[in-house]
């Protein structure tokens, strides 16, 4: 069949299956020939009166349309003849169904495109606009990254590995010290030649150098005088190699360690509050009973005096009646030759490490100014110093820091601030302000470091040194490359004004040899950093501020002489303490000008003041012969606590112990005495 529009284009669709020409075709016999129908157009087949005419006929075998004369559509008839048509031919009914093949679709591509008339299509822009917005929203997210990928999805693969069981073997060997002697001498020397007393008795007795009654001469071979000199030498050489090694130092220190904390151990048990250990007793059955009965008798009568009296060193007299009443017991001293002759300074404690102690010692006599010292002691061992730090001038201040807790800074009585690292066997600081042009020219009395409390948060808090000097000037000290600073603030001196008396004509002032006061002390409030206290050699008192125009805030007028310290209360952050070579202790309101109560006990300088760490009542100073414990909760007239804790010696520096109830005093002989506080009164904020 071949089908034609109405123009007569041929618009037959090309069969799908395309048969091979090399297949051999069977010809059709003349017997199957079948009359060929036309027709003249294609439209005379969709009319009616002209399919009525027209005779239906058998095709038979036939299966293809073949065009015909003058455009019409025929179909073959008996081997292509051309019969002519009857009457009854023409009349016959002819039935012609057309219809269609299943469709198979050998590739889909659905489209991407939506008319704009569809009815989906508000739906689509609806996505389409939400889409955008996404994409513009995401621009500037540094999370965002559009890339095209292709991901590929391996297959899955399994392994499995198999090995044997692993078998351990312990091996060992018996080594007496004849194989170590062996193996000495295998290392760089030939081992011994020995001969048999059997051969050198008969050789003596044969050689002519035998003595009467066959007595042998001892002769030395020339196999003995060949021993090489060196032999000697190697082995004083291998010795020296053992006593310098790295490994043997380290075995001493472990061993000094454990020498220590043998002697030390029923003192550091009552430093640390754990129970004492008691010597195991290897005596027979009856006397080991003797003897612990007299333990426990020496036991109980020396708690009994101890309860009832304090130490003799102390020098307090208690009665009976006053059993419960506070004392001091000494538990040990840091001292060792290196620092007899030397004054201490200052004390600090690792801001870490609880057991890390640095102290500075100085010396000052007629003569000269001597070498100082700064010191980091141990509880594993108080009779010898763990770093030891060599300074030109005596060191006046220590102090740790909370960031680095490795480095430690010192300040000298000629001006000068070293940044030591603990860490480092050296004496060598790491940092030094002798290069700064902006270094101290007076004594540096205090330093500390001093956490910011604006601007980062928790551990990323910035730190920074704070100094205050003799030559009237608070510094900060930053850490870069080298060691400088700049001015926080220039202490001035400030003029009394006198009362005239009636009559008495005015008088011209003095003018002072310098305009700055000696800085002496300082300490930052507990809460606020900004805030901070500075004590002067006039006797005054600056509260101070580091941000803002005016860093005066406030002056406190009470004492008559240098402020040695001052100390803010931990607990109650409005109060601070302040002492003076006046022979007094003034406890202030940071709101009040004028002192609220006055504390004095003896006639002698008061060098240093510390509040307890636990207690809002209870400090602790020291004067040049005393130590004194006042809790203002018991009485504000006298201390609670008054004792001579150094008898050959004046004490300098006070300092609580962070995890025990101790106090730690630091005299002019050098030593430092740890002193274990009895019956105070429970901690009170």
């Amino acid at each position: 069949l071949q089908v034609f529009d109405d123009e007569g284009k041929n618009v037959t669709p090309h069969p799908l299956f395309q048969p091979d020409p090399n297949t051999a075709v069977p010809r059709q016999e003349k017997l199957f020939k079948t009359p060929k129908l036309c027709f003249s157009t294609y439209s005379d087949l969709q009319n009616p009166a002209q399919r009525e005419k027209t005779k239906s006929v058998d095709f038979g075998l036939a299966n293809s349309v073949e065009p015909c004369k003058e455009g019409a559509v025929c179909c073959p008839g008996f081997a292509g003849e051309e019969a002519a048509l009857t009457e009854a031919e023409l009349e016959q009914r002819v039935d012609i169904y057309l219809s269609e093949t299943d469709t198979l679709w050998m590739l889909d591509l659905p489209t991407a495109v939506v008319s704009t008339e569809a009815e989906e299509a508000v739906r689509v822009l609806e996505r389409n606009k939400i889409y955008v917005e996404i994409c513009n929203a995401k621009i500037d997210s540094e999370y965002f990254e559009e890339k095209m990928v292709q991901t590929i999805s391996g297959a899955v693969k399994t392994k499995e590995v198999q090995c044997e069981t692993i078998t351990v073997a312990e091996k060992g060997m018996t080594v007496t010290a004849w194989d170590l002697d062996n193996s000495l001498d295998a290392s760089g020397t030939e081992p011994p030649k020995t001969e048999e007393p059997t051969d050198t008795a008969e050789k003596s007795s044969k050689s002519p150098t035998a003595g009467e009654h066959g007595q042998a001469v001892a002769v030395p071979s020339a196999r003995e005088s060949a021993v090489p000199a060196r032999s000697h030498e190697d082995r004083e050489c291998h010795s020296e190699a053992i006593l310098t090694s790295e490994n043997l130092k380290q075995d001493l220190v472990v061993m000094e360690r454990i020498l220590m904390e043998n002697i030390f151990q029923p003192k550091l048990a009552v430093y640390r509050q754990i129970p004492i250990l008691i010597e195991p007793d290897v005596a027979s059955g009856t006397e080991r009973e003797e003897e612990e009965d007299e333990k426990e008798k020496k036991d109980k009568k020396k708690q009994e005096e101890t309860s009832l009296r304090p130490p003799a060193s102390s020098g307090l007299k208690q009665s009976p009646a006053e059993a419960a009443a506070p004392g001091l017991e000494q538990l040990w001293s840091y001292r060792c030759d290196l620092t007899s002759g030397h004054s201490v300074s200052s004390m600090a404690w690792n801001k870490v490490n609880p057991d890390l102690l640095a102290v500075g010692y100085r010396e000052l006599v007629s003569q000269g100014q001597k070498e100082g010292l700064a010191c980091c002691w141990s509880l594993k061992n108080p009779m010898w110093p763990e770093r030891i730090f060599r300074c030109e001038h005596g060191v006046t201040a220590v102090d740790f820091s909370l960031a680095s807790p490795n480095l430690l800074a010192v300040g000298t009585a000629d001006g000068r601030v070293a940044v030591y690292d603990v860490r480092s066997r050296s004496d060598a600081a790491l940092l030094d302000s002798s290069a700064s042009l902006n270094k101290h020219t007076g004594p540096v009395w205090q330093l500390r470091w001093v956490q910011e409390a604006r601007g980062a948060t928790g551990g990323d808090r910035r730190e920074r040194l704070m100094c205050i000097s003799g030559d009237g000037r608070m510094t900060q000290w930053f850490i870069q490359q080298r060691l400088d600073c700049f001015d926080l603030m220039t202490i001035k001196r400030t003029q009394r004004g006198k009362k005239k008396l009636p009559g008495e004509k005015g008088r011209k002032s003095e003018a002072p040899i310098s305009q700055q006061a000696a800085g002496m002390c300082f300490d930052f409030h507990p809460e606020d950093t900004d805030i901070f206290l500075a004590g002067t050699e006039e006797g005054h008192i600056h509260r101070c501020s580091c941000s803002g125009k005016e860093q005066i805030l406030g002056t406190y007028r009470g004492h008559k002489g240098p402020v040695y310290k001052v100390a803010w209360n931990p607990s109650s952050t409005d109060m601070f303490l302040s002492c003076s070579a006046d022979w007094s202790i003034l406890l202030w309101h940071q709101d009040s000008h004028t002192p609220l109560l006055t504390f004095t006990s003896v006639t002698a300088f008061v060098h240093d003041i510390k509040w307890a760490p636990k207690s809002a009542f209870i400090f602790a100073a020291v004067n040049e012969r005393r130590v004194e414990v006042w809790d203002l909760s018991v009485s504000i007239f006298d201390p609670v606590l008054s004792c001579a804790a150094s008898p050959k010696g004046n004490l300098s520096s006070i300092l609580f112990a962070k995890n025990a109830e101790c106090l730690l005093l630091g005299d002019s002989c050098g030593q430092v005495g740890v002193w274990h506080l009895h019956n105070l009164a429970a901690p009170s904020t």
